[in-house]
């Protein structure tokens, strides 16, 4: 059982890179690609700033920050410079690796015995069940405070640029700083997961977020493929649906390694996943 509490905790981790990926993805329509960088830069600037014995109450700022910051570049050089979305994340996330060697120092980061998220308060006396409550606590009140934010009238506006960008122009909203605040807001939560990771694995490598955004669009996939067949159409509903999708995504390569397969081929199981839950809909509309 400890094997899948460990999946549902890393689950937990990647929930607010899902609520990430779904805002640039589903709301926006934007293959964001900077996720990559913007996870490591998470974690680079958390690990470094622990090292340093900064309190919680900078380090989490100082991550949403840096994380904001690089998806408000990608927006920019893809609605002010009106390069491809695609390639502007790439170029971002390129240059972040660069960023982030920079900021560590080093391509490794090591936190042990350093005083973290998960040791501030006390649930329980199990490291795991006391990491569990933090993480719930922590990932219910990023939901709630993304819910409320889509549910106001900037955020109906946001979700209507990714709808009907030419009908919300035309109702006198600037769309180009809809799509640089709605980058910058889902690389903030990338950032953050990248800053609960790190603190629960106890270290952060430069090569972290290699492929992280498959992780991420798999669990917004599982989400929109519920959504779809429970025709949801609560912005609530939808969120906990993200983040079931990202606890979901874990416990199935939990569930993959402890049937013996080679942890060596775990990307490629992972890939093969993400490519059978996108396939899988369309293939059974076919066969109906």
């Amino acid at each position: 059982m400890e094997f899948y509490l460990t999946a549902l905790l890393l689950g937990l981790c990647f929930g607010t890179l899902a609520l990430g990926i779904f805002i640039s993805m589903k709301i926006f329509n934007i293959p964001d690609i900077t996720t990559d960088g913007s996870y490591t830069l998470g974690g680079a600037v958390t690990a470094v700033l622990m090292a340093q014995h900064q309190p919680a109450y900078i380090i989490l700022p100082a991550v949403i920050i840096a994380g904001a910051l690089a998806g408000a570049l990608t927006g920019l050089i893809h609605t002010k410079l009106k390069i491809n979305a695609l390639l502007a994340g790439i170029l971002v996330m390129t240059a972040l690796y660069s960023v982030n060697l920079t900021i560590m120092g080093r391509s490794n980061l090591p936190l042990i015995n350093l005083p973290s998220l998960f040791t501030l308060i006390n649930f329980s006396s199990d490291p795991n069940h006391n990491a569990l409550w933090i993480l719930l606590l922590f990932v219910v009140l990023v939901t709630l405070f993304i819910g409320y934010v889509l549910k106001t009238d900037f955020g109906i506006a946001m979700r209507a640029t990714g709808n009907s960008e030419s009908m919300i122009r035309a109702l006198g909203v600037n769309t180009d700083r809809m799509k640089v605040i709605g980058l910058a807001l889902a690389n903030a939560l990338t950032a953050v997961s990248g800053y609960l990771i790190t603190q629960y694995q106890g270290f952060a490598d430069i090569s972290m977020g290699i492929g992280v955004v498959i992780t991420g669009l798999g669990s917004v996939i599982i989400a929109e493929t519920m959504i779809n067949w429970l025709h949801i159409t609560s912005v609530w509903a939808s969120l906990a649906w993200v983040l079931g999708g990202a606890i979901v995504f874990q416990l199935v390569l939990a569930f993959t390694l402890s049937a013996g397969v080679d942890a060596n081929l775990l990307k490629l199981v992972t890939a093969a996943f993400v490519l059978l839950i996108v396939g899988l809909p369309r293939l059974t509309r076919r066969a109906a």
